[in-house]
């Protein structure tokens, strides 16, 4: 027999591992404040299906999602957890824009990876969070399949190469002239170009905001949670 989860009534408790099982999401409804717990794990899968024996983040399960925590006034934030080898580089590049114009207090935490297209994804919440013992691997967009060529086609990658590293630059203390120093870095990689960073070298520069984990991204949501509170409620009557 399953258990409930704490504080959950039965009904509750099957909505929980209903959502949990169809989406890889849960919304935490019983702590200090209603935080909305999304996962980015696998491969995120855009455009084409991705074989059915890789794990993998759907993009079109995660946008309703996103668009629920900014619409529904019971969630207060956003915790976005990622263990991703990357993916479809328009299907990532669009799911960090919304996390990013998400106007409730949100963070990020990478753990085990945050690889490629999973940077953007990593960087896009207002503050970003790593283990150390992840790792980021930053690299050139690839290609798979046949490639026509001919200049346009080039274009058109450097043109998204270009937006990728345009938003991690917006979205971190990371310039874009280092992320591309470190992109095309070639003494790391055997087969490619690249560079990959831990936690702690992610953080020292400047991709990553900090070091810390679960517990650290909760208190961090907390604190922005209670702060807009406050400025909502405005003075206290009588101060000035």
């Amino acid at each position: 027999m399953s258990k409930n989860y704490a504080g959950s009534s039965p009904e509750e408790s099957r909505e929980q591992r209903q959502e949990i099982f169809d989406t890889g999401s849960i919304t935490c409804l019983h702590g200090e404040h209603i935080i909305h717990c999304l996962t980015v794990i696998g491969q995120i899968e855009g455009h084409t299906l991705a074989p059915a024996s890789q794990k993998t983040t759907k993009y079109e399960h995660v946008i309703p999602q996103l668009i629920a925590v900014e619409e529904d006034p019971a969630i207060e934030g956003l915790m976005v957890i990622l263990n991703t080898v990357g993916g479809d580089v328009e299907a990532g590049l669009a799911l960090a824009e919304l996390i990013s114009g998400i106007s409730k207090p949100s963070a990020t935490l990478v753990l085990g990876g945050g690889h490629s297209i999973g940077i953007p994804l990593a960087v896009s919440a207002r503050r970003s969070f790593i283990v150390p013992t992840a790792t980021m691997t930053i690299h050139p967009v690839r290609h798979s399949g046949l490639v026509l060529g001919v200049p346009q086609t080039m274009r058109y990658f450097d043109q998204m190469q270009e937006r990728i590293t345009g938003f991690v630059a917006g979205h971190s203390h990371m310039s874009a002239r280092r992320f591309t120093q470190l992109m095309m870095h070639t003494g790391e990689l055997v087969l490619d170009m690249g560079t990959v960073l831990d936690g702690g070298q992610a953080v020292k520069e400047g991709l990553m905001d900090e070091i810390g984990s679960v517990g650290t991204v909760l208190q961090y949501l907390y604190r922005e949670i209670e702060k807009e509170a406050g400025k909502a409620a405005g003075p206290k009557e009588g101060g000035r």
